[in-house]
């Protein structure tokens, strides 16, 4: 009986101390967006040829370090890019490594995997 209720207490502890962080959330979100939206302005003034995949694991890696939120704004925005793309036709045809690189940043490898030789050390 004992072994039981330690059991449930340390269950609602657990349920209770991540739920506790539930406030923070939305502002990760917005963090996270904005971390997308700075590596996309990033990766345009570079204009730099195969940069793209590092500014993709790029955003999603500063995105991800702000926490669930942060993780989840970069997923949707990720995942709609790349869903946009494929119903306009427009996608090009390495959407797969994109995405490969997008899983990649978000999980916290380092982007600097995917960073192409050159490329200023401002980025």
């Amino acid at each position: 009986m004992k072994l039981i209720l330690a059991v449930l207490v340390l269950a609602l502890v657990l349920v209770v101390g991540t739920q506790a962080q539930w406030h923070r959330y939305p502002g990760q979100a917005i963090g996270g967006a904005k971390d997308m939206y700075r590596a996309y302005q990033d990766m345009r003034k570079a204009n730099w040829r195969g940069a793209d995949k590092y500014f993709h694991a790029r955003g999603n890696y500063d995105a991800a370090r702000r926490g669930p939120g942060g993780k989840w704004a970069a997923r949707v925005i990720s995942d709609g890019r790349e869903a946009l793309q494929g119903l306009s036709r427009r996608g090009n045809s390495d959407a797969a490594a994109d995405q490969a690189a997008n899983r990649w940043g978000r999980n916290g490898g380092n982007p600097n995997r995917y960073r192409p030789k050159g490329l200023p050390r401002k980025y």
